[in-house]
């Protein structure tokens, strides 16, 4: 339940964001500098810094294909330089505290964040896009596992939830432990361009009906499936697993919804081209049971009140620091 969404910097320890209120420069400082967007107590965070967490954001959104108005770019802009700001306050309050990070945890770290790279690119690559060296990143996983440190030993440790605390807030927040109704099923794609020509999908139409017969003939599903289907799913027999409503295109869920476990559909067109379904089984709506999620319950309500903590520090701390900001409105 409830996840959350993590930056680069985030990927090692929450930042809260808070609210945007910059200090004026100083008489010596007015002229904006190309090097840096803020210097906190002296120390100062590079504008390199600050653009690469522009440009991780930039890609996320054209992942997901959507595109940044200017509106939401100056937002994101101000997010992210508090975001740095509070990262650097609270490093430097990890090392006035003493918190020493061992090598081996950072490593350990390290070795994960590059796996889970390597798999989506090359590491280099990565390197290279980002503007980064190894070093630097090693430098990153240490003051985000220091402030991870420091957090919890100056608020974890303090806040205990009770078995009672999380059952008042399960009570009283019954939608959130709703489980929607869930389909497992598999299908044979075989695919064509909605804007294709006749022929095209005509040529398709009948590839797919040639497999609908043999499957009427008494052939198995997931040896078609891996032989025919023209979906990655295919590897797996065309098994798609349990999925809620709203998780497939429209036509293939209404199509999966009328079919009872055990049934084969007829032929479903969508966007992707032409599918042949098979429902293995259904789950009706339920609730999770408190027993279910209790640890999990427990663990979020803390989370949720160190975050409540580490705010309010944060802010206090920004009361006594020597902040200055360099960020222009369309810089």
């Amino acid at each position: 339940m409830m996840i959350k969404r993590k930056g680069w910097l985030e990927a090692i320890v929450i930042i809260l964001a808070l609210s945007w209120s910059f200090l004026p420069l100083s008489a010596e400082n007015k002229e904006l500098s190309v090097n840096k967007v803020a210097v906190v107590n002296g120390t100062e965070i590079s504008r390199s810094d600050f653009d690469r967490e522009i440009t991780g954001i930039q890609q996320q959104y054209s992942k997901m294909k959507r595109p940044i108005n200017d509106s939401q770019l100056s937002k994101i802009k101000k997010d992210i330089l508090e975001r740095l700001i509070n990262h650097e306050l609270l490093y430097q309050e990890s090392q006035k505290s003493g918190i020493k990070v061992e090598k081996a945890a950072v490593d350990n770290q390290f070795k994960k964040f590059k796996e889970q790279v390597s798999k989506e690119g090359g590491f280099a690559d990565w390197l290279t896009q980002m503007k980064l060296t190894e070093n630097e990143v090693l430098s990153q996983f240490e003051q985000g596992l220091s402030i991870q440190q420091f957090i919890d030993k100056q608020f974890g440790e303090k806040v205990t939830i009770t078995d009672e605390k999380a059952r008042l807030f399960y009570d009283g927040h019954p939608e959130f432990f709703k489980q929607p109704s869930k389909i497992k099923a598999s299908h044979i794609l075989i695919k064509v361009d909605p804007k294709a020509d006749e022929t095209k999908k005509a040529e398709a139409r009948k590839q797919i009906e040639k497999i609908q017969k043999r499957l009427q003939q008494g052939d198995d599903f997931a040896t078609l499936a891996k032989e025919f289907s023209q979906c990655p799913s295919s590897a797996n027999g065309g098994d798609l697993g349990y999925f809620n409503r709203g998780q497939m295109v429209k036509p293939f869920e209404e199509a999966a919804s009328n079919l009872k476990p055990g049934e084969l559909s007829g032929i479903v067109e969508t966007t992707f081209g032409y599918h042949l379904i098979k429902v293995y089984d259904k789950k009706p709506e339920a609730v999770t049971a408190f027993g279910d999620i209790k640890d999990k319950l427990k663990q979020h309500l803390k989370q949720k009140e160190i975050e409540k903590e580490v705010k309010l520090y944060v802010e206090d701390l920004k009361k006594k620091a020597k902040i200055e900001t360099f960020l222009k409105e369309n810089s």
